[in-house]
């Protein structure tokens, strides 16, 4: 058996890079969602054999932080705007980063 190494190589630092690409833009997306006043708050999912499950008051307790987190935001509401469109943009790259490969994978 032969290996091709720089077709190895390829594929790794391919893979390195989309990975790379996809966390980044993923974890700016969210700041910028939390910067533009709209931090993402989601109700856990209640299952039988949950792990752990917030009660109701745990659940206010985390809706208070976001109300007072999003008071604290120093941005003005046109700063707000340009965050969250930066947001949507950042999230709108990893999409499409993560299509692009499905099409490279399905297509090539």
């Amino acid at each position: 058996m032969i290996i091709d190494w720089e077709a190895f190589l390829h594929v790794f630092v391919a893979a390195l890079a989309g990975a790379v690409i996809v966390v980044t833009f993923y974890a700016l997306g969210l700041r910028l969602l939390v910067r533009g006043g709209r931090p993402p708050l989601v109700a856990p999912a209640e299952f039988t054999d949950a792990i752990t499950v917030l009660t109701d008051k745990q659940k206010r307790r985390a809706e208070k932080a976001v109300a007072k987190a999003a008071a604290r935001n120093p941005l003005s509401a046109g700063q707000k705007k340009v965050a969250l469109v930066a947001a949507y943009a950042c999230f709108a790259v990893c999409a499409a980063a993560v299509l692009g490969a499905l099409l490279l994978i399905l297509f090539h």
